[in-house]
């Protein structure tokens, strides 16, 4: 089975390859250059990761997959939650949406961690070459630290440390660490099943 990535995000895409080693039989292609930018204007994350996998699938003649990820802080009403990459505005920009995170924090007093409650999604979303659509979220709670640290990973990593290792941030950890534990890898690792259940029984 031919899937291609909708991601153009050269860090996602090596998490998702990485994550989609474990499957046999699934070959995964990288989005071609020629494939346009592809406007996100749904709003859920599953709106979203639903038509960059549709828009690359059309684009291609083949399979695609997708995802999309949010970070949900509860001091900020489920802030930037489905605009989480465009946070501080366009053009997207990692460090000025964690700058606009940490400032909007201080702005309304969420000092201690408790009060930093935060929760990573990802929907990933696959449309198979016979036209069937499969999807798995996945997510992981944790809270915002009150500076960035660590130099590993993209987005939000630098300042997201997880309940399940509160004492690191993701940017502090190696890929292979994160991926345990991870929302993106939660997400495939539920797509990978999907598709492992697929390949198996292809009627």
């Amino acid at each position: 089975m031919r899937l291609v990535l909708a991601s153009a995000n050269p860090a996602k895409v090596t998490e998702i390859e990485e994550l989609l080693d474990a499957v046999p039989g699934i070959l995964v292609l990288p989005r071609p250059r020629w494939v346009p930018d592809i406007e996100e204007t749904g709003g859920t994350l599953v709106e979203n990761a639903r038509l960059k996998a549709h828009a690359v699938a059309a684009a291609t003649g083949e399979g695609a997959i997708a995802d999309d990820t949010g970070l949900e802080v509860a001091a900020l009403d489920g802030a930037p939650g489905v605009r989480s990459a465009r946070f501080a505005g366009e053009p997207a920009d990692d460090a000025k949406n964690v700058a606009k995170l940490l400032d909007e924090l201080e702005r309304v007093g969420a000092g201690t961690s408790a009060a930093r409650r935060a929760v990573f999604k990802t929907v990933a979303y696959a449309v198979l070459p016979d036209g069937r659509e499969l999807s798995c979220t996945g997510e992981v709670r944790g809270h915002i630290t009150s500076r960035r640290r660590g130099d590993n990973g993209f987005g939000y990593d630098p300042v997201f440390a997880p309940d399940d290792d509160p004492s690191r941030t993701f940017a502090e950890m190696t890929r292979a660490e994160k991926h345990q534990i991870s929302h993106r890898s939660r997400a495939f690792m539920g797509l990978v099943a999907l598709l492992a259940d697929r390949l198996a029984s292809p009627g």
